[in-house]
C-alpha cells in the first residue's frame, strides 16, 4: 500500500514526521504543496474524512495575517478556497494510506495506525 506524506519541505513538523518514518523503516512518497500544488478535489475528499476544521491551520502566520474579513464566516467552501490560494494554511503533515488519513504529526498516532510496525 502506498503511503503519501503531504506538506511543505521546509516545515519543522514535516521534518519530524519524515525523520520518524525513516527511523521506522516506512517507505513513503512526499508531495510538496509549494512545488506540486494541491487540487480542490483532494481537499474536499480530505474534508469529507476529517472535516475542513481539522485541515485549516488557523494557528499559522499565514492565516493570522489574513484580513479579518477573510477570517470570519468560514465554511467548507471558503476554507478550501483559502487553502488552495495559500497551501501553507493546510495543517501539516497530511499522511494518506488507503483508507487512513492522518492530519498533524504525533508519533503515538502514527504507531497506533500501524506505521513503523
Amino acid at each position: 500500500m502506498t503511503i503519501r506524506l503531504y506538506g511543505i519541505s521546509n516545515c519543522d513538523t514535516i521534518k519530524k514526521a519524515r525523520t520518524w518514518l525513516a527511523d521506522h523503516g516506512v517507505a513513503y512518497d512526499f508531495h510538496d504543496y509549494k512545488s506540486a500544488g494541491i487540487d480542490a478535489a483532494t481537499l474536499r475528499r480530505w474534508a469529507g474524512v476529517v472535516g475542513w476544521e481539522v485541515l485549516l491551520n488557523r494557528a499559522g502566520t499565514t492565516f493570522r495575517a489574513l484580513p479579518d474579513t477573510d477570517k470570519t464566516g468560514i465554511d467548507e467552501d471558503k476554507a478550501i478556497a483559502l487553502m488552495l490560494a495559500n497551501p501553507s494554511m493546510i495543517k501539516r503533515p497530511v499522511l494518506a494510506s488507503g483508507d487512513t488519513l492522518l492530519v498533524g504529526f504525533k508519533p503515538d498516532i502514527y504507531q497506533a495506525a500501524g506505521l513503523g510496525g
